[in-house]
């Protein structure tokens, strides 16, 4: 080998490339450490080319650039989106790099829908269902903040519901402002009227129809309902197979004390005199037939 003079200059050309490649790759790796490399700028911008109505410079920064690992070259792009989108009132965030030390973040804000379960913990649920944690008091400042309620994992359907009830209830120029599923699967809702309503359960098709069947009922019968008891129902349950039960607000239940004091408060009130003015003419008919008997 060591008398073959075209092996060891193709031995000495590859070495030499090699050393070549080391010293590139040294060179290339020493200048990305620079830190004009360092990502020190962030263009935001909206998805939709809408404004952005809640995510901006100082809560990104406050929120998205920390846990931002590298530079130009060495940074994770789907551990950055990670980041972005863990800032307050982002839903989705797309990252690229921009030359040479910058990030183009394209963001989807959340839109609010409701407050989701405790109206204190700060959650939010969006259009699409999906619980966020965000300030409410900025919500607020969007549009009237509805109050969804159900058990884990139910948002997407009691969202769905609610556009359900938007339209039974459209014929009563009413919609929904809270609805709630419970643990065993019973709809309330509260209407923009002030009236709460019980739903009944739902875990079937057959229950499904069952209760748009009974809310059609109701609303068929409104005008026949505020014609007796006036617009101000406070309660309608819808439960009830062949009719429903409401409860009005200018209507007073007394309880069963309250019925026996009234009671005992009238039988006090009746004088003597009516009493025996009473007894006098108790039996008019009687009477009408002795005084015949004295005519005849």
């Amino acid at each position: 080998m060591w008398h073959n003079a075209r092996l060891l200059n193709l031995i000495a050309s590859a070495l030499y490339a090699l050393v070549a490649l080391m010293a590139l790759a040294a060179g290339l790796l020493w200048l990305a450490q620079r830190p004009v490399f360092a990502i020190t700028h962030v263009d935001l911008t909206s998805m939709g080319g809408e404004p952005l109505r809640h995510v901006n410079g100082p809560s990104v920064r406050a929120n998205a650039l920390g846990k931002l690992s590298g530079n130009f070259f060495t940074l994770d792009l789907n551990a950055a989106r990670q980041a972005f989108e863990s800032v307050p009132w982002v839903r989705h965030a797309s990252v690229r790099r921009e030359w040479p030390n910058g990030l183009a973040v394209e963001v989807e804000e959340h839109e609010a829908l409701g407050t989701w379960g405790s109206t204190d913990g700060g959650r939010l649920i969006n259009t699409y269902g999906e619980v966020f944690v965000a300030n409410t008091a900025e919500a607020e400042e969007d549009a009237q903040l509805l109050a969804l309620d159900g058990p884990p994992d139910s948002e997407e359907d009691v969202v769905e519901k609610l556009e359900i009830m938007r339209e039974w209830f459209r014929p009563l120029k009413v919609e929904p402002l809270a609805v709630a599923l419970s643990s065993r699967y019973a709809w309330r809702a509260k209407l923009s009227n002030g009236m709460v309503i019980e739903l009944g359960r739902e875990q079937t098709d057959e229950d499904r129809a069952a209760m748009e069947a009974r809310v059609k009922r109701f609303v068929a019968a409104w005008p026949q309902v505020t014609e007796q008891w006036g617009k101000q129902v406070e309660y309608a349950d819808l439960r009830y197979p062949n009719g429903f039960s409401i409860r009005a607000a200018n209507v007073r239940f007394l309880t069963d004390a309250q019925a026996a004091a009234a009671a005992k408060a009238a039988a006090k009130a009746v004088t003597p005199q009516a009493a025996s003015a009473g007894n006098t003419n108790n039996n008019p008919t009687r009477l009408k037939s002795k005084n015949a008997e004295k005519t005849r």
